[in-house]
């Protein structure tokens, strides 16, 4: 355990700041997940409005730092794959 005030502090910022990433990846996790359901019932216009929702809960994940900028791209572009072969 930390003796000195500001680690002490640190460990709770690093405690509360944890929970909020927890919290956002996942919501993201489920948003994925709702495409993946969509895409193997064959419902391609209920994909396609899962996907909007996917993709703006990545972008709100990269803008806070939970993702690296890649990383969402990366997320973004195989969802998009994915529901484009629904087709």
């Amino acid at each position: 355990m930390a003796n000195i005030k500001s680690a002490k502090k640190r460990i709770k910022v690093i405690a509360t700041k944890t929970e909020r990433n927890k919290a956002i990846r996942s919501k993201v996790k489920t948003a994925i997940k709702k495409v993946y359901a969509s895409i193997d019932a064959k419902d391609k216009s209920a994909a396609v409005a899962a996907l909007k929702d996917a993709t703006i809960e990545i972008d709100k994940a990269t803008s806070k730092g939970v993702f690296h900028k890649k990383n969402a791209s990366r997320k973004v572009s195989r969802l998009t794959l994915a529901v484009n072969k629904l087709a």
